[in-house]
Parts: structure tokens; C-alpha cells; sequence
């Protein structure tokens, strides 16, 4: 720890004596040794950490705190090497090594019970499946695949390490293990001296936040584009990026284990679930295709739309106006285009792909725990529980709680935070995420606003009439649809920005909370985010799903948004239904959620790091050295996943909560998670430094979310096929209403329009003069129609609710009760027959634990033996060596 070491060998002499060096030795270390290198001068120790700082105005206060943080990691058994601001690439930072020598990582490993190798498996491996042949271009070469043989571990225990299979000491901890040992270490030494107890003053985190350091980080260890010339160096790196960062391997499977063993098991969950669920959009995308193609091959059986385009139907049917003063009469006929439009995805196969997309979403998550619980046992995590998790108590927590109590469970005192506290935090909390859900609301309400003052302008502008400007554009683009698409872009917008302010509020008030454990912070944080992302992305989607044209009121007794005075009179849904609406809604959200996306993660980092990957590739390797290389490269911040995840989480809602409006949903989603899968292993193997790996069982609070949701989508559809689409008045009308004895949707268009005398409609409703078109006659025109069940003028009920209207209300209420029960049988069903976890893994757990503990009984049996056997010798030795009894003296008695 502290003893001075000769500078030769490759250490420091001290911290104090940081930079100095023998005559020569800087040439010997710039010209003939490679920098490009793992290990510390002398060759032999591993760099397991990397520090970087700078001299800068406030440089005596920051060097007395590293000189106690270095001296305290010393205390800590680390062994440091520095290296020189004259010897970087920049000539002003300085950088210090860290390794981690035996006695340090087997003291830890025992702390944190990281499980290790204890005997070779003897499982017999997979027996080849059938055709297997034919998966044989999809996989990727075994050693990238398996890059580990498969042992039995159990956790390290510092006092047996004979019990282990020890080959080699400085290999025997990987990488990542030694990474993520060294940043528990740095995250718990303080940089107070010892007569001054400053218990705030602990922690590398800490000292990143105050500019102490720049940067602290693992390495890589080699270029992601060439091996490494040390033979010792498996080169992971330039293996990862070879078979799977390239976007030309998207039709390989990934190298998981590989991932794994170079990243950590959290971020190999999160590449094995984000690879499960592409896999698993390919047979909705597929389904959704058959829909749609469907949709397509019955365009010309769409009798409904016919009648609307028909001059002598459509034609002849007189509208009343959608808006007050600035919108004029209109003919059916105009939405023509609409109603087609409308077709492709408002037919019978919408009512099938809904109740399959409720089945997929079971098929899902039971299939995904079956894969997880399988990753479990070939990642050693199965033991892995919240126990374990406790350990990693967040020095956040331990700083900031004053207080100490008995744990009753382990018998010692421990921080706590007192309940009268936690209370205010929770409040606080709770009032500040009500307060943004609150203003997304607003934003909503803006919006909606929005369209109904926006739309009466279209209609001014595109109204049917010989002196039009835009006549051409008019007649393609209806007033319903330029209202629908600009109020899409501009609530994109304001999505995109209340994001962008709320992911700082968000993890603000959770580090208020101070939650105890890194478990806890995450999943606090999930919480938060998911929370306010789902009112923020789907509110407006759930709008016009459900409010919009259902709240209309009929001529002469409209409804309006924020009463009469406001006179922005509630929209209504067009002939065609509202469907196409919540489409066109879900495409420029969905779709401009993923471009954004995209360009963000691929684009941007692609330019910020252009010119430092074409300085690393320029420089000789002999100058520019490894922890100079990832010193350029980017952070990977603590957030980095649960972004991740929060953006495919998302995705999900928006492909399970609304598919039965927009099919192809899947389809999108498919395309981009195939990019999204290689544009996020190009980021981690060429633009982030190496995360410090960490362990996770699971995608945590992401699973009830995915839960949740699922559960939430079987209700959403089925309220979109029976409120939203015209699915339920087209049966009725076909099974109960049809003229004739032939079930024919003939006439459906003229049954499902109510009429109202144009004389009693009142003035304020009505156009100004001029606003009405060339072809309007007041003298022969003398009744408008509009979309109701309303019986006619002159009716004893008149403009009351026909008996077919509540008809079709009993009908849609059936059919959603009906849909939900069959969907959540087949769900509960299927999830009762997929067991969890799979046959062999639970016999392969189970053979493990028993040899764990054969393999302990043992062992202490025999170590008992030897103690014995050599306690045994001891004493005989002993005996043999003691003076013998003096004989008496033949003269004495």
C-alpha cells in the first residue's frame, strides 16, 4: 500500500513524487515500448481502472484531495501508477492506473459473493435439433458464442480457495469482474485525513461532480477495428465489433455470452431482451401485413365507400357544416378519398388482428421468462437476490442519513432514513410528478384547442369553390386531415420538449428521495419516467381514440369545448370514422419517436467523435495509448440503459395499445429494432467508453410495466374496433337493419345519416355570407345531414336517439365484454400452460446446488483430515524430540 516502490519496475515512487523519472526513462517508454497497451509499465499488472484530471484555477484544493483519495486507495491494498501531463497526447492531463492485485480482489469477491468456477460441467450438452442445418447461416462462430466452457460455480469464499479452480491468479477474475471490484473500492474511499472525520467527503462520484477528476473509467482492451498485438489480450473488443456491431450481421444471432463477459450481465439482459423482442415482432409484423393486404385485395368490395363516391348517392347527400361561421355546407362525396383510405384499415380483419395481437402479447412475456430464467442459470444470477443487492448500498444513501438503528436480521447498525422525512420527500415527490402530468394535460388541452380553431380556417381556405388557389391540393387533403397532421407534428413537438425538461425534474426528486439501494433508485426512476412519458405520448392518442366525435351534439344543440362563449364547437369524426385519424395520429408520433430517436443515437455521436476515432487511427501506437483512446471517447452514464429501455418500453405501448388502428405498426417497429440492435452495439463497442459492469436477474421494474401494459392493451383495442372504427354499426346494420332479404351494406350510408330542417338551424351556426359554395341553393336545399341516430323533423321524438342507436351501443358493450373474456381466457390460460422456467434448467439448478454442497462437505472433510493428520504428526514429532527421563545415579538413593 504505501511503501515507496522503484520507479523501474513500472510503479510510482509515491503520490508525491508523481512525474518524476529516471534519466532515460521517458525515451525508453515513448520509443520502445507499445502505449497501445492493458497492463502497466512493467507488463505484468492489469490497468483495471483509469483516472484523469487537469491542472486548472482551483488546483491546491483539488490536489490535497487527491493526494488523501490516492493515499487512502493505497490503504485499500490498490497499487497506482501515474502518468505525466507531458506524456498525453494533449499535454495537460494527467492520468493514474489502477490495478488491483490478488489479495485485494479475493477480499472483495468474498464481500460482494461473486460466484466462481468450482468443477467443469459434466451436463451433457444439447443434442442437435433436426434441419439444424438450416440455422447454420444465422449463427456465428462457436468461440464468439460460447467463449467460456461451462463450469458449476458457487460463491467465492476467501478462506477455501483451494476449493476453486484456480488456474492462474491474475486471470482468474475476468475484466469485468475486476472492474466493477476496483469501482466498489472507489466509491467507498473517502479523501478526508484521518484526524478530520468529513463523512460527505467520500467517493469518486463525488469527486467527478466537483471536478476533482474528469473522468474515471475501465478500459478496453484493444482498438474495436484490429486485434491486439499482446498475445495475452483476447481481444473482445474487436470480436464484438467484427460479428455483431456491423450492421451487416442484423441476421446473426448475438454473442450474449460474449456481451456478457466483456460488459456485465446487466447489460446482457438488455441486449438478450431487446434481441427477443424483434425476434417476436416478426410474427406480428407479419400478421399485420396479412391485414393490411387484406384491407387492400377488399377495396373493391367496399360498397360503403361506392355510395360515398357515387355522384347520384354521395353526390346528392348536403352536409351541414363542421364548424360555426367559416364552414359551409358540403357534399358526402368529398371525402371520397378519406373513406378509402379509411378501408385499409377499418375492416374485419381489424377485429382478428386485435384479439391476436392480446394472445402475442401473453406469448411474449411467458416466452421471455422461459429465456430469462434460462440466461439465469448460464449467468450464474439464480441466486442472485435483493440480499445481495443490499450489499450495494448507494454511498448517496450512507452520506446523506445521519441516522443509525439495529438491523434486526443481520444484528448491526446501519443508516436509515427517518420516517418523518422520508414522509416530506415522498410528498414532495408525489406533488411535482402530479404537477407535470398536470401540464402535459394542459399541453393536451392546448392542442385540442388547436384543432377546433385551426379547423374552421382549413375549411375557409379549402372550401369547394371555382376561385380556390389551391383547388388541386384541396380536393386531395381534406380540412379533417391538414387539422389531424399539423396538430400531430405540433404535439410531436411538445412532446420532444416536455421530455427533454422533465428527465432532469425526474431524476432531481428521485435523488431527493434517497432511495437506500441502487435496486431501489432504478426502480423509483422507472417508475417516474414511465409514468409521465405514457400521459405524455399517449394522451393525445387516447383523445382522438375516445373523446374525439363522441361529445358532438346534434344542429341547433351543438357541444362546445370550453362551454358556448369559447365557440370552439367539439369535432366531429368524418363519414369514415375517426379511425383513419387515430392512424394518422399514431404513424407521425410513432414514426417521428424513432427518426428522432435514431438520429440522436446514431448520427450525432457519428459526428462528435469523427475526429477523435481519425486521431486514434492516425497516431503510431506507440504515442497515443489506451486510456488516452477511451479518454476521448464518450461516457456511458448511469442512465445510459434505462434510456434504452424507456424508448422500447414505449415502442411497445404504442405497437399492443393502438395496433387495431394501424396494422403495420409491427411492421415499423420490426424495422427499427433491427437497427436499433446494431446502432446500440456500434455505440457500445466504438463510442462509449466500457461501462463498469454490474449485475441484474432481470429488466426489473420494466417486466410489471410490459405486464401492465399488456393487460391495458386488451381493453384499449377492444374500446378502438367498438367506439372508434365502424366495425359494430356495419354487423348491426348488415344482421338487423338491411332492406330486403339479401344481408347486403347497401344503403348503409343513407341509414346511418340523421337529417335537421336548414330553417331551424340557429343563426349562430350557421355560414357567414359568402362562405357557402357556387353549388349551394337555399331555395331547393332545405335539410343538411349530419352523423347520428337521431329520429327526422316532424318525428313526435324528433332529434331524440333512434331505437337502432341504442342498438348498436348494446351491441358495441357486448362485444367488448366478449373480446376481453375470450382474450384474457386465452391469456390466462397460455400463461398456465408455458411453465417459467424450463424442465431442464430447474433439474440443472437443482444438480448444481447438490454439488455445491457434496463438493463443501468434502472438502471440509478432508481439510479436517489434514488438520488432523497434521496436529497428529506435530505431537509425535514432539514426543520424539523431548529428553528422555535421567537415569539415576548408580551411587545415589
Amino acid at each position: 500500500g504505501n511503501t515507496a516502490l522503484d520507479g523501474n519496475n513500472g510503479s510510482i515512487n509515491s503520490i508525491s513524487d508523481r512525474g518524476t523519472q529516471l534519466p532515460g526513462h521517458r525515451e525508453i517508454d515513448k520509443f520502445g515500448q507499445n502505449r497501445d497497451s492493458v497492463y502497466f509499465k512493467d507488463g505484468v499488472r492489469h490497468i483495471d481502472f483509469v483516472l484523469s484530471y487537469v491542472d486548472d484555477k482551483d488546483g491546491d484544493k483539488k490536489a490535497e484531495r487527491r493526494r488523501e483519495f490516492e493515499a487512502n486507495l493505497e490503504k485499500a491494498g490498490l497499487e497506482l501508477e501515474a502518468e505525466d501531463k507531458s506524456e498525453s497526447d494533449d499535454r495537460k492531463t494527467y492520468y493514474l492506473k489502477i490495478h488491483a492485485p490478488w489479495e485485494v480482489l479475493a477480499t472483495y469477491a468474498d464481500v460482494l459473493k461473486i460466484k466462481v468456477p468450482f468443477k467443469a460441467s459434466d451436463i451433457p450438452k444439447a443434442r442437435e435439433v433436426p434441419l439444424e442445418w438450416l440455422t447454420q447461416p444465422f449463427r456465428l462462430p462457436h468461440n464468439v458464442m460460447r467463449p467460456e466452457p461451462d463450469y458449476f460455480t458457487a460463491p467465492f469464499d476467501k478462506s477455501k480457495v483451494e476449493f476453486f479452480l484456480i488456474d492462474d491468479k491474475d486471470t482468474f477474475f475476468p475484466p469485468s469482474t475486476r472492474n466493477r471490484i476496483v469501482y466498489y473500492i472507489l466509491t467507498r474511499c473517502p479523501y478526508y485525513k484521518e484526524d478530520r472525520k468529513e463523512k460527505d467527503k467520500t467517493g469518486i462520484k463525488r469527486l467527478l461532480n466537483n471536478g476533482t477528476y474528469t473522468s474515471a473509467y475501465p478500459l478496453h482492451d484493444c482498438k474495436y477495428w484490429k486485434k491486439a498485438q499482446d498475445m495475452q489480450c483476447e481481444s473482445e473488443r474487436y470480436h464484438l465489433y467484427k460479428n455483431w456491431a456491423r450492421f451487416l450481421c442484423f441476421y446473426k444471432k448475438q454473442p450474449l455470452n460474449l456481451i456478457k463477459k466483456y460488459y456485465g450481465e446487466k447489460i446482457g439482459i438488455y441486449f438478450a431482451w431487446l434481441g427477443f423482442y424483434t425476434e417476436m415482432l416478426f410474427f406480428a409484423a407479419v400478421m399485420g401485413v396479412i391485414c393490411f393486404v387484406y384491407g387492400v385485395l377488399s377495396y373493391e368490395d367496399n360498397i360503403t365507400s361506392k355510395e360515398i363516391c357515387d355522384p347520384e348517392i354521395g353526390g346528392m347527400i348536403v352536409m351541414c357544416p363542421l364548424c360555426d361561421k367559416k364552414c359551409s355546407y358540403w357534399k358526402l362525396n368529398s371525402t371520397c378519398l378519406s373513406s378509402w383510405q379509411s378501408h385499409l384499415f377499418d375492416n374485419e380483419g381489424t377485429v382478428f388482428f386485435a384479439m391476436f395481437m392480446g394472445i402475442w402479447v401473453t406469448l411474449f412475456l411467458e416466452f421471455w421468462k422461459r429465456r430469462q430464467a434460462r440466461l439465469e442459470y448460464e449467468w450464474d444470477l439464480v441466486d442472485f437476490e435483493e440480499e445481495q443487492q443490499q450489499l450495494q448500498i448507494r454511498p448517496e444513501y450512507e452520506l446523506k442519513c445521519s441516522g443509525r438503528r439495529l438491523n434486526r436480521i443481520t444484528q448491526e447498525t446501519e443508516p436509515y432514513l427517518p420516517f418523518p422525512s422520508k414522509c416530506a420527500r415522498f410528498c414532495l415527490s408525489g406533488a411535482t410528478v402530479l404537477f407535470w402530468t398536470c401540464l402535459i394535460v394542459a399541453c393536451i388541452m392546448g392542442v385540442i384547442a388547436y384543432r377546433l380553431a385551426v379547423y374552421a380556417a382549413f375549411a375557409s381556405v379549402m372550401k369547394d369553390s371555382p376561385t380556390s388557389k389551391i383547388q388541386l391540393v384541396g380536393s386531395l387533403i381534406t380540412p379533417q386531415l391538414a387539422t389531424s397532421v399539423t396538430a400531430s407534428c405540433i404535439n410531436f413537438v411538445i412532446i420532444l420538449i416536455l421530455n427533454f425538461l422533465y428527465e432532469h425534474v425526474a431524476i432531481w426528486i428521485t435523488d431527493m428521495e434517497i432511495p437506500k439501494t441502487h435496486l431501489e433508485y432504478e426502480n423509483k426512476l422507472t417508475m417516474k419516467m414511465f409514468m409521465f412519458q405514457f400521459v405524455n405520448y399517449y394522451s393525445s392518442s387516447f383523445y382522438v381514440a375516445f373523446f374525439k366525435g363522441k361529445f358532438v351534439g346534434y344542429p341547433g344543440n351543438y357541444s362546445y369545448m370550453f362551454g358556448k362563449w369559447s365557440k370552439l364547437r367539439n369535432e366531429e369524426c368524418a363519414p369514415g370514422g375517426c379511425l383513419i385519424e387515430l392512424t394518422t395520429q399514431l404513424l407521425i408520433v410513432m414514426a417521428g419517436k424513432q427518426m428522432v430517436g435514431n438520429i440522436q443515437e446514431a448520427l450525432l455521436p457519428l459526428f462528435r467523435n469523427w475526429w477523435g476515432s481519425r486521431k486514434g487511427r492516425s497516431h503510431p501506437e506507440s504515442t497515443y495509448s489506451r486510456w488516452e483512446q477511451d479518454h476521448n471517447l464518450q461516457n456511458f452514464s448511469q442512465f445510459g440503459l434505462f434510456y434504452e429501455y424507456l424508448e422500447m418500453v414505449i415502442q411497445f405501448g404504442f405497437i399492443t395499445l393502438f395496433v387495431a388502428s394501424f396494422p403495420l405498426a409491427p411492421l415499423l417497429a420490426l424495422f427499427n429494432n433491427i437497427l436499433e440492435v446494431r446502432v446500440d452495439a456500434w455505440k457500445f463497442t466504438t463510442q462509449f467508453r466500457r461501462p463498469v459492469a454490474a449485475k441484474a436477474r432481470n429488466i426489473g421494474a420494466w417486466k410489471e410495466i410490459l405486464n401492465v401494459v399488456a393487460i391495458l392493451s386488451v381493453v384499449t383495442n377492444a374500446f378502438i374496433v367498438a367506439f372508434t372504427s365502424d366495425m359494430i354499426p356495419r354487423l348491426v346494420y348488415l344482421y338487423a337493419y338491411h332492406p330486403g332479404s339479401e344481408a347486403t351494406m347497401r344503403g348503409y350510408i343513407t341509414n346511418s345519416l340523421s337529417f335537421y330542417n336548414i330553417s331551424q338551424i340557429p343563426e349562430d351556426n350557421l355560414p357567414e355570407h359568402g362562405e357557402n359554395p357556387s353549388w349551394f341553393n337555399s331555395s331547393t336545399i332545405t335539410r343538411c345531414s349530419y352523423r347520428d341516430y337521431r329520429y327526422p323533423p316532424g318525428h313526435e321524438k324528433q332529434y331524440t336517439h333512434t331505437m337502432q342507436f341504442w342498438h348498436i351501443l348494446a351491441a358495441k358493450l357486448a362485444f367488448i365484454i366478449i373480446m376481453e373474456h375470450v382474450v384474457f381466457v386465452v391469456k390466462f390460460f397460455v400463461a398456465w400452460l408455458i411453465p417459467d422456467v424450463p424442465v431442464e434448467v430447474k433439474a440443472h439448478i437443482k444438480r448444481e446446488r447438490f454439488l455445491v454442497q457434496e463438493y463443501l462437505h468434502n472438502y471440509e472433510v478432508e481439510k479436517l483430515k489434514m488438520q488432523l493428520s497434521q496436529s497428529f504428526c506435530l505431537s509425535t514429532e514432539t514426543a520424539s524430540l523431548l529428553p528422555s527421563s535421567p537415569r539415576k545415579h548408580p551411587g545415589a538413593f
